[in-house]
């Protein structure tokens, strides 16, 4: 079905405008819709590029995480939404693959990011918690940005409202202009209050997981409430799937983080202090233990290894304690 909404207007504010819904470049047309997305998971990466050191991932790590991962999740977004709405697809199945037109679940891309990231550590030996805590972050960033895909493709709206901020798209078969919750902005603006907040709580946690256990909670209840606005949510049975999701993870994230702040946490036991002091130890051994003149020097455990080549990066920085 072709969508019909062609101007966007916000009242309150005298925005009027019309954006177009792709760029075109001869015969190849780039939609916005994909640029907002990739904008996002750029900046995504830039930050998680910018803060792995805080967090005892190396820079191999990350670049051989980012690039598998981020793919798969974008297929688990897809195949999430086509799951959900396959009466739109099943007498048209190849019509899963024009994800420009829209249809990407940010749960079904979640989930995803997260089998991916529980692959990766298991198979790079990386504490999981720790990545979780920078690749939440992450997450912030990608869907505060993505969700302005939804804007130019007039889509992701709630109902019919009269709030100020509401947002006007004009129908072009009535020819008559319809005002409707704004719910991709609302997403947008939680999100990116949430990542400021989560930010600068980093410094503070006390374990590992703490704020990827701060996302869920944060990012749950604001899809519960957000969710219950929309026109287009993906039902089962009765139920929003992704409100029905977000209301059960905010809230088992949230008993998490309550149990857990009940109990004494000892910060040298995060990933990135474990890292540092085993280097630190590895150092002294060889500082007291000299290899012999002619003798071969003696083959340094992975692990040691890998601590090493994190503190070589994060010298600068001291542990979190």
């Amino acid at each position: 079905m072709t969508n019909p909404y062609t101007q966007i207007s916000f009242p309150f504010f005298g925005i009027e405008i019309d954006p177009g819904r792709a760029i075109s470049l001869g015969p190849v047309s780039i939609h916005y819709y994909g640029i907002a997305i990739a904008l996002g998971l750029i900046l995504a990466v830039m930050y998680g590029w910018w803060r792995r050191k805080e967090f005892g991932i190396s820079e191999d790590d990350l670049t051989d995480g980012v690039l598998w991962i981020v793919p798969f999740s974008i297929v688990c977004a897809r195949l999430y939404y086509c799951a959900f709405s396959w009466d739109t697809y099943k007498d048209d199945p190849i019509s899963m693959l024009y994800i420009w037109n829209g249809g990407l679940a940010i749960y079904g891309g979640v989930i995803g990011a997260g089998l991916g990231v529980v692959i990766h550590c298991a198979w790079r030996k990386i504490k999981l918690p720790a990545i979780l805590d920078l690749v939440a972050l992450g997450f912030l960033i990608g869907q505060c940005i993505g969700r302005w895909g939804n804007f130019f493709n007039r889509e992701a709206f709630g109902g019919e409202t009269d709030v100020f901020i509401k947002m006007g798209l004009l129908n072009s078969v009535t020819g008559k202009v319809e005002y409707h919750h704004p719910t991709f902005l609302y997403e947008s603006l939680w999100n990116f209050v949430g990542f400021l907040a989560l930010h600068f709580l980093t410094k503070r946690r006390q374990y590992d997981g703490q704020i990827a256990l701060g996302y869920v909670a944060w990012y749950g209840l604001g899809r519960t409430i957000i969710e219950g606005l929309r026109t287009d949510s993906l039902y089962w049975g009765p139920f929003r799937v992704s409100q029905l999701l977000a209301a059960a993870s905010c809230l088992i994230a949230t008993a998490v983080l309550l149990i857990l702040a009940l109990k004494p946490h000892d910060r040298a036991k995060l990933y990135k202090n474990q890292l540092a002091a085993l280097a630190a130890a590895a150092e002294e051994a060889a500082a007291e233990e000299p290899v012999a003149e002619g003798a071969p020097a003696e083959e340094i455990p992975a692990e040691e290894a890998v601590a090493e080549e994190t503190v070589a990066e994060t010298e600068e920085q001291t542990p979190e304690e």
